[in-house]
């Protein structure tokens, strides 16, 4: 059985080009084109890995994702899925000013497993989702 992805980003044309390179290698690709449709989808997929952008409908939609799988409370919805690898992809250092460092994995929400900057190096890629699902 092929391993599952869920692909979260607004930009059809990034996820077009993600999903068809991680499809080419096996992966099932799953996309998720908002924060709230990742959080429907992540539950209905139960995906091996997730790869999530940051900057969608507000600014930090991808840290809120995140943040709401990785909640501990015990009535969480998200059980399941919490330990879900997550690979934050992002643009956020050239669009923005922010205190976030990529250097810095401390200045992330803590529960991101890695991250990848765009443009997306399709190499690294591949290197990085084998590293959590291989």
């Amino acid at each position: 059985m092929s391993k599952k992805i869920l692909l979260v980003d607004d930009d059809i044309d990034t996820c077009s080009n993600i999903k068809k390179v991680l499809s080419t290698k096996g992966y099932d690709v799953t996309e998720a084109y908002s924060g709230a449709e990742a959080l429907k989808k992540v539950l209905a997929v139960k995906p091996d890995l997730m790869i999530l952008d940051i900057m969608m409908e507000k600014d930090t939609s991808g840290f809120e994702v995140a943040d709401v799988i990785r909640n501990e409370r015990p009535s969480s919805k998200y059980k399941e899925v919490k330990n879900v690898p997550i690979i934050v992809l992002t643009a956020i250092n050239q669009v923005t000013n922010s205190r976030f460092s990529l250097d810095d994995k401390e200045s992330f929400l803590p529960g991101i497993n890695d991250f990848l900057t765009k443009p997306v190096n399709f190499d690294l890629l591949l290197e990085k989702v084998a590293k959590y699902i291989s």
